[in-house]
């Protein structure tokens, strides 16, 4: 058996744990501030920028990057990903809503619990063959991402309803969209306590900060005896059912919905987490970066007319982002490797 480390050993984990934790929150704060600076541009040039309205469609339009940024950083951490959330989320979106349609007295409670479900299963799959199979998940999820894509325009077009539209939703489905507590949106609250929830997951409970470990090194997690295997199934499955969640929100704040819904969104999900501070390589981030990266990238987008500039310079924007952050990570993993050699040679 490994003997356990030495007290100095463990002093000089926990030191290295600490500097790491202060980076994430050096690069939350970042984020905020540049958030914080993009409002502050934005209103001088539109004072209505801010207005209550203009602030619950923000708000709204945040909420379902922000979710399927919390499932994408539980899988990230892991050092995977997962390319088919867009798909996911466009099919749990025309589940929920086929299922409203044909039996309108569906409680709405029910509905989203369907729409949870298809999605959990698309991350099952993923899972499985990731886990299981130990194919690439680069290469399961770009495969899923057209598969499910495809699954849902047959079932559209087998159907007979290429399209739902608000008017075949029962009202008291379409109520979720603008329904508020205090003035805040449910949707916006809904994503407020998926990151919650996530969070403290991944920071109070073993299995969470497990992922961590994955991520960090998967051999020395596996030796250690991590059930590698099992957590990596696990995240995909709680990406994917983040996912038909965030199909169900998307249902209900747009309410025309086909077999695109969803389209392109994946490159927006991946953005976040990772301008967020979620290391693409794996290990570190967390999940309200994340959602401070969701809220960052849906600003830009709606601070972009606002400015007089085109909105296609959003993707330009979300590319530039993604690159700088990548860089950024690079850089501090380094810094911090130097860090604690140092700080282990001073040590010893």
């Amino acid at each position: 058996m490994p003997a356990p480390p030495t007290a100095p050993a463990a002093e000089r984990a926990g030191r290295g744990a600490a500097l790491v934790h202060r980076l994430v929150v050096v690069r939350e704060l970042g984020i905020l501030a540049a958030l914080l600076l993009l409002v502050v541009v934005t209103v001088a040039a539109n004072p209505r920028f801010l207005s209550a309205q203009n602030l619950r469609d923000l708000l709204i339009s945040a909420s379902i990057l922000t979710v399927l940024a919390a499932g994408q950083t539980v899988v990230i951490i892991t050092r995977n990903v997962d390319l088919s959330v867009g798909s996911t989320l466009g099919l749990s979106a025309y589940a929920t809503g086929t299922l409203l349609v044909a039996a309108p007295g569906t409680p709405v409670v029910l509905a989203v619990l369907a729409g949870i479900a298809v999605g959990a299963l698309c991350g099952l799959l993923n899972g499985v063959i990731v886990a299981v199979a130990k194919v690439p998940s680069l290469v399961v999820t770009l495969g899923t991402l057209y598969a499910i894509r495809g699954l849902d325009s047959l079932w559209a077009s087998q159907s007979g309803r290429l399209q739902i539209n608000a008017a075949d939703l029962p009202s008291g489905f379409k109520a979720i969209a603008g329904a508020r507590v205090l003035g805040v949106p449910v949707l916006f609250l809904v994503a407020v306590l998926v990151v919650v929830a996530v969070g403290y997951h991944l920071r109070t409970y073993r299995s969470g900060r497990e992922l961590y470990g994955i991520g960090s090194d998967p051999e020395a997690a596996r030796l250690s005896g991590i059930p590698v295997g099992r957590r990596v199934l696990a995240a995909f499955v709680v990406s994917g059912a983040l996912a038909g969640l965030a199909g169900v929100m998307y249902a209900a704040r747009f309410q025309t919905l086909d077999a695109t819904a969803g389209t392109g969104q994946e490159l927006f999900v991946v953005a976040a987490a990772v301008v967020g501070g979620v290391a693409i390589f794996g290990g570190s981030g967390s999940v309200y970066g994340a959602a401070l990266g969701a809220l960052l990238l849906t600003t830009i987008g709606a601070a972009l007319p606002q400015l007089g500039l085109n909105p296609f310079w959003r993707e330009a924007a979300v590319g530039a982002l993604i690159l700088a952050a990548i860089v950024l990570d690079r850089s501090l993993s380094l810094r911090l490797a130097r860090r604690l050699r140092g700080r282990n040679l001073r040590g010893s």
